[in-house]
């Protein structure tokens, strides 16, 4: 059951006290999500030079990333409104991912959405998923957006599967766009729309004190 942080003690494996643990948002059943940290930049910046992640990644080029551009990177975002979030893994609290919401335009209730897996262990089990899930109802339920918008290579299969599942629907593509060994690939765009989703965990956050369980 996907549920919010504050109904359980979360605790990372041989420590002791809420101290010790990161700090968290939102929490599913595989993973849970909390705040970009300085902290944390050599490993945004080891995902970052695994070819094998950027292969997915667009429209990041397949070039070196130093120590400084991540941190130049991490500050130019401290001052944009995206909205980003590290993602961890639920049993054993280390740091996995990334996600974001960007583009945000809250006159016209839309956003953009993007998602990095960076430890090979971790893909392939349901994270991207409950990830874009989390991520669904964060731009819904909490910032009141109704419609959110996600590109993909049409060579990213899996991806493709993962969207899906979490409510993305395919609406269109930009054909030959995406270059990838000896041949040319389109984009899809998927979307999902606030009233084709169903809130797992921030539907029971925000609401009136006489709703609230």
């Amino acid at each position: 059951m996907l549920i919010w942080p504050e109904e359980e003690e979360i605790e990372l494996p041989g420590k002791q006290g809420a101290s010790d643990r990161p700090v968290i948002n939102i929490v599913g059943d595989l993973v849970a999500l909390g705040p970009h940290r300085r902290d944390l930049l050599p490993t945004y910046q080891r995902w970052m030079n695994d070819l094998r992640t950027l292969r997915t990644l667009s429209p990041a080029p397949p070039i070196p990333v130093t120590s400084e551009q991540q941190a130049a990177w991490y500050d130019a975002h401290l001052a944009s409104e995206e909205v980003r979030f590290t993602i961890y893994e639920r049993t054993t609290w280390r740091a996995v991912g990334t996600t974001e919401l960007f583009g945000i335009d809250h006159r016209n209730r839309t956003a953009g959405w993007g998602v990095l897996i960076g430890e090979p262990d971790c893909r392939g089990k349901g994270y991207g998923t409950e990830t874009a899930r989390l991520m669904l109802d964060f731009a819904f339920t909490g910032l009141g957006l109704h419609s959110v918008l996600l590109t993909c290579a049409a060579y990213n299969l899996a991806g493709q599967r993962a969207y899906a599942k979490a409510g993305f629907r395919e609406i269109g593509r930009r054909r030959e766009c995406r270059r990838l060994g000896d041949r040319l690939w389109d984009e899809v765009y998927m979307d999902c729309l606030a009233t084709e989703f169903t809130s797992p965990v921030l539907g029971r956050v925000f609401l009136p004190d006489d709703s609230r369980p």
